[in-house]
């Protein structure tokens, strides 16, 4: 069994997000740890490779998982926890932790289990239903009047006009928000580097830490808080 680092997105924009920000707070970089990023293409998907991914990977190595809470948190942990167990592991809790959740590795020859550590990050907050535009929304200059008036724009769209679900309605107002800007039509990545979402925000220090403490050795963590 190889020990792998692993990191499990939904799709691009998960993927693009996270190493925007971690390039722009100068830590992990994504290609200095080394980790391997996969995108699974939907939540489904996401769910159905924990378990093989988990078991695949070494004691030594480390699967984290990002993944949005859509509109029920609590299923969505749920699903995660039961597949958690299944695996093999034993103490995961019945809530995710608000600073992201990290399982220890297990290396128990008796009982036949080898399992990597794991991280579990929901996004929003760990706390809220939501997805990865709900978290970027954290990012918006406080008191922007033009966000007011992308949210307002895009709440009174009429309703025979209004082609997207509830579920859809922060990727509507990130993206209209973006083609507002000076240089209209960024991705939600390059939109962090452009500083027209602000990677030095509270919400992103909690996202980071949980990076820090789920990939980076102990020592480096030390030499890099």
């Amino acid at each position: 069994m190889a020990d792998k680092k692993i990191l499990l997105v939904e799709g691009p924009d998960d993927e693009h997000v996270l190493k925007h920000l971690c390039t722009e707070r100068g830590w992990p970089r994504f290609e200095n740890i080394p980790l391997e990023v996969k995108q699974l293409t939907g939540v489904d998907r996401l769910l159905k490779d924990i378990p093989v991914q988990v078991k695949a990977n070494g004691p030594g190595g480390i699967v984290g998982v990002v993944v949005d809470a859509d509109t029920d948190i609590a299923a969505r942990w749920r699903s995660m926890r039961d597949r958690l167990i299944g695996a093999g592991y034993e103490d995961v809790p019945d809530n995710p932790a608000p600073e992201g959740t990290i399982l220890p590795h297990i290396i128990d020859s008796q009982a036949g289990k080898f399992l990597p550590r794991v991280g579990i990050w929901i996004m929003p907050d760990n706390r809220t239903e939501g997805i990865l535009e709900d978290f970027l929304r954290f990012l918006v200059p406080a008191g922007s009047p033009l966000f007011e008036h992308v949210t307002s724009s895009v709440a009174a769209i009429p309703e025979g006009a209004r082609l997207f679900g509830s579920l859809a309605e922060p990727k509507a107002v990130m993206h209209t928000w973006l083609a507002w800007q000076e240089k209209p039509g960024k991705s939600l990545g390059t939109a962090i580097t452009a500083r027209y979402l602000d990677p030095d925000v509270p919400q992103v220090d909690v996202l980071m830490s949980w990076l820090k403490r789920l990939f980076l050795p102990q020592s480096e963590q030390a030499d890099d808080s």
